[in-house]
C-alpha cells in the first residue's frame, strides 16, 4: 500500500494554492524525467499528495470552457468579494468558496494506474460513498463529470460536486469540489460547468441542516484513501 501525504490547507487564496500544487507537479515530473536514466532499482519514485482547503469566493474557468458562462463584469466580482482565474484544468465555469470542501489530488498515476476515467470514476465514487453518509444518494450523469442527485431523472438531477483536472505525465492536479454548506446564490453568476439546465445543490440543501465540515473532510479523506488503496500519512 503506497503512501499518500495528506495537507489540510484551511482557507486559502486560490491562487496559492495552485501555486502549491504546480509546485508539486513539477517536482514530481523532474523526478520521472531523471529517473529515465537511472537503473529501476536506484530510482526515486514521486510521492502522492492530497490538499484540502476552502476558498473565498472565486470563479475558475477551465481551458476548454467559454468566458460567456461568467455572466456578470469586474465590477460586480468586486463587489461580491468574487475573483476570476482562467485555469489549466480540463472543463468549463466553476464557483469556490466557504463551505465547500476542495480536494486536490497530486498523484503519480503511473504508480495507480493509467487510465484517467478510471481516475475520475474513482473520486466520484469517494464523494458517492461520502454523501451516503447523510442519507443521500449520489450518482453518475452519462458523458458528464461529476456526482449528481437524482441522477436517474432529468428533470430533478442536480450537482453536488463538481470535477475537473489537468494531468501532465500522469501526474494529476486541480480535483473536486463538494458542496457541504456552501452558499449556492454564487452560482447564479455562472453557468456551472457550461450546462444550462442542471441546477447545483449542497449537502446542506438536501438534507435541510448544516453538517459538520470536519467530519465531511474525515469522510472523503478515508475514502479517497481506501479506494485509491494508499495510507493517509500526515
Amino acid at each position: 500500500m503506497q503512501n499518500v501525504y495528506f495537507k489540510d490547507l484551511g482557507g486559502i487564496d486560490y491562487k496559492e494554492a495552485w501555486d502549491l500544487q504546480e509546485e508539486l507537479l513539477a517536482a514530481k515530473v523532474a523526478l520521472k524525467v531523471k529517473n529515465r536514466d537511472i537503473p529501476a532499482a536506484g530510482q526515486e519514485l514521486p510521492t502522492h499528495d492530497l490538499l484540502f482547503c476552502e476558498h473565498p469566493h472565486v470563479y475558475t474557468l477551465g481551458k476548454s470552457g467559454s468566458e460567456n458562462n461568467l455572466l456578470v463584469n469586474d465590477t460586480f466580482l468586486k463587489n461580491i468579494n468574487a475573483t476570476y482565474y482562467k485555469i489549466n484544468r480540463g472543463g468549463d465555469i466553476t464557483y469556490h468558496g466557504p463551505g465547500q470542501l476542495v480536494a486536490y489530488p497530486v498523484f503519480d498515476l503511473d504508480q495507480v494506474f493509467t487510465d484517467i476515467h478510471l481516475y475520475l470514476r474513482t473520486l466520484e465514487e469517494a464523494i458517492i460513498k461520502t454523501i451516503a453518509h447523510y442519507g443521500i444518494e449520489g450518482g453518475r450523469v452519462e458523458g458528464l463529470t461529476g456526482v449528481w442527485i437524482d441522477a436517474n431523472d432529468l428533470k430533478r438531477t442536480r450537482k453536488i460536486c463538481a470535477m475537473g483536472v489537468r494531468c501532465s505525465r500522469w501526474v494529476t492536479m486541480h480535483g473536486l469540489a463538494l458542496n457541504v454548506n456552501t452558499d449556492l446564490s454564487y452560482f447564479r453568476h455562472i453557468v456551472p460547468c457550461g450546462i444550462t439546465d442542471k441546477p447545483v445543490t449542497s449537502i446542506q440543501k438536501e438534507i435541510g441542516k448544516p453538517v459538520d465540515f470536519e467530519e465531511v473532510k474525515a469522510l472523503l479523506k478515508k475514502y479517497i484513501a481506501e479506494l485509491f488503496q494508499m495510507q493517509l500519512v500526515g
